[in-house]
């Protein structure tokens, strides 16, 4: 089982606690959507370009700098994986208008824009980190 197989099973292990969760910028990813709503969770996707998404997934083109708030509301969680930083804030904000955890991976070197709870993700020992911003009446 190669490096990112193993990472989405542990993600997929730490967010199965969410019931519905918004998956923003899927783009052509679509391995850890596919594995929530195999384990009962119900996932939206979002991405600015209309993109194709595994069966159990819904999908909504939305951009989160200007989004429709009707896509997000009641969601316990919005997660995105590699966010550029400029997209942190745009999805914090989001996250808090609807009352929901953010959850996210960055690409490379790039640090958390917002502030996190950093978590490492791993599994047989390789992992990555994903920051946590709690929005719903904790710290993160």
């Amino acid at each position: 089982m190669g490096h990112s197989r193993r990472n989405t099973d542990a993600l997929v292990d730490r967010l199965e606690e969410y019931d519905r969760a918004v998956e923003v910028g899927i783009g052509r990813r679509t391995d850890l959507a596919r594995a929530l709503a195999d384990r009962g969770v119900s996932v939206t996707a979002t991405d600015v370009h209309p993109r194709p998404v595994p069966d159990g997934v819904r999908f909504v083109e939305d951009d989160i700098v200007t989004p429709r708030l009707e896509v997000y509301e009641g969601c316990d969680a919005l997660y995105a994986l590699n966010l550029p930083p400029e997209l942190h804030r745009p999805v914090l904000a989001v996250a808090r208008r609807v009352d929901a955890d953010f959850l996210f991976t960055t690409l490379g070197g790039d640090q958390p824009a917002v502030p996190v709870r950093r978590e490492t993700i791993a599994t047989d020992g390789v992992g990555e980190t994903l920051y946590v911003a709690t929005t719903r009446g904790g710290r993160p």
